[in-house]
Formats: structure tokens, C-alpha cells, sequence
């Protein structure tokens, strides 16, 4: 048995859409988990044109996601933060403020997109910061970074319904404890930056977080909890996330670079972090409020 999801934004799923599609492929009736904004369906087999369907759905901004139906509910959550749980990229927000932005924002584009190797495009991106005080951390997180919609809500309910949740960053730790702590979550991994006498060096502690780091992350947290993968909901959106995206029981690729989302079965392009659980088949009336 599997689930057909349809999320878009609010107000732009109608039920004329879910009627067509799940007459097509003869699903059963339609659950609306939010009106005019998320909607399923089950169905018996996985639709053979399924990605030609998905083209058609997302020129109409929606996204169509079919997955298995048992065991969709997860019980912990391991997720991206730059442009995924906070809408920039920290590290870029930090070179604006040294003056190298638009060479660093080139650089982090080409590593989330696959482009270059992680590590090495971050150790080549922190150099640069030499000499920036500490204190440009809070700068950044005051007047650069905004969170992105829904990342409370979807923190809060998962919560509310026993499950855990992990912040796992190729950034950097002044920025993941932060943002934890403000969205709810229960631990965070991520890279440290070398300090001395409150100025950045320019260095990065060794070894980096990048992307076999978040599968160990993946791992040695389910193991600790007595889970397996199979109980987690991972989202991400760059080329240094496929590793955990494709281990997770369910890997959500959110407004990711087109070469990473090619890669993952589930792509989130135009709902927000509550699709995450419109996907694991909450309706708007259980959220819990963050």
C-alpha cells in the first residue's frame, strides 16, 4: 500500500486536482490534512508515470510526493540548517561582513551543488575570515538570518508525538547552538571555528563535518536511541546532505540545488517544513504550536 501526498503552499491545492489524480490512478478517497494545502490518497501499487505526473503537478506549484504507507510516521527528525532550517547560508551572511561575499557565495553554490569537494571548499571559505571578531556571530544572527516557515511547528509536533530531533550542520557550532536552542530541538553536530582572544584565525577544527559525517551522525544517534533509520525523517538541501537523505527512512529534499533533488524520491519544492508533516500524514489540526 502506498500514500500519494499533494502540498503546496496555502491556498494553492485545489480539490479539483485531487479528484482528476486520484481518479487516474484509482486511489481511494481523499484526506485533506489541510484545506486547499495538503491532501492524500492511498493507492495499491506505485503509479508507473509517476515522474512525468510530478512535472505536470509542479508547473501548477505542487508538490506530489508517493510513498510507502507503513511505517511513514517518524520518530526522530535529523535535519539540515542553512537554507534549510534558516533561509541563508551562514557562512555566506559572515563573508558580507568581511567583504568577500560575492566570492564566497560563489564557492558555497558550487560545493552545495556537488560541484567541488565539501571540506576543502570550507577550509578554502573560513581562510577568509581571518581576522573577524567573534562578535560578528550575533551581528549575523540579529540582522542576516530568518528561519524557515514551519521549522517550529514542525519541531513542536514531532515532539509532541515522542519523537527526537538533531541539528546536523556543515556550518558551524556558534550558529547550530543557537539556532537549536530557538527552534526546539534536542542536540546539534556541527564544525567549530578556531578562535583566539575573541578574533576568528581563519582555521577550522579538524576533522570537518561534512557529508559522511551526517550518515555517522545518523547512525550513532539512532543507535543511541534505540532506533534504526528506518524511524527517521532527514531534510536537507545541498550535494553534502545526499548521504543522510538517502540512509533516512524518509529523505526530504527542501528547495534543494536540481542536482541534489534528482537525486532523492521525495522533493519538496513549494510547501514549507510543515510538508514534512503533511508527509507523515498529520493534519493541520494536530500541529502543536512552537
Amino acid at each position: 500500500m502506498f500514500i500519494a501526498s499533494l502540498i503546496a503552499s496555502p491556498g494553492g491545492l485545489t480539490p479539483a486536482l485531487v479528484e482528476n489524480l486520484r481518479n487516474a490512478w484509482g486511489g481511494g478517497s481523499a484526506q485533506w490534512l489541510a484545506p486547499d494545502e495538503a491532501a492524500e490518497f492511498a493507492l495499491g501499487d506505485m503509479p508507473a508515470n509517476l515522474w512525468d505526473v510530478w512535472a505536470d503537478v509542479q508547473g501548477m506549484g505542487v508538490d506530489l510526493v508517493v510513498q510507502p504507507a507503513e511505517g511513514r510516521r517518524k520518530r526522530m527528525l535529523l535535519a539540515d540548517m542553512d537554507s534549510t532550517m534558516i533561509q541563508q547560508e551562514c557562512i555566506d551572511e559572515m563573508a558580507e561582513e568581511a567583504g568577500v561575499g560575492e566570492h564566497v557565495r560563489d564557492i558555497t553554490a558550487r560545493a552545495m551543488n556537488g560541484e567541488l569537494d565539501f571540506e576543502g571548499s570550507l577550509v578554502e571559505r573560513v581562510a577568509l575570515l581571518e581576522g573577524l571578531p567573534e562578535s560578528v556571530i550575533d551581528r549575523v544572527l540579529k540582522t542576516r538570518i530568518t528561519f524557515m516557515p514551519g521549522g517550529k511547528t514542525l519541531l513542536a509536533t514531532m515532539k509532541a508525538h515522542g519523537g527526537h530531533s538533531a541539528l546536523v550542520s556543515g556550518g558551524f557550532t556558534l550558529f547550530t547552538a543557537r539556532v537549536a536552542d530557538a527552534l526546539g530541538f534536542d542536540e546539534h553536530h556541527a564544525n567549530r571555528l578556531v578562535v583566539a582572544d575573541g578574533v576568528l584565525t581563519g582555521a577550522v577544527e579538524q576533522p570537518i563535518l561534512g557529508r559522511e559525517a551526517k550518515v555517522d551522525a545518523l547512525e550513532q544517534i539512532t543507535a543511541r536511541l534505540g532506533l534504526t533509520a528506518a524511524d527517521v525523517i532527514a531534510v536537507g538541501d545541498g550535494a553534502n546532505d545526499l548521504g543522510m537523505l538517502g540512509r533516512a527512512g524518509a529523505g526530504v529534499a527542501l528547495h534543494a540545488k536540481p542536482s541534489v533533488a534528482e537525486q532523492c524520491d521525495i522533493r519538496i519544492n513549494h510547501g514549507d517544513l510543515t510538508a514534512l508533516l503533511y508527509l507523515q500524514g498529520y493534519a493541520s489540526s494536530e500541529f502543536a504550536q512552537g
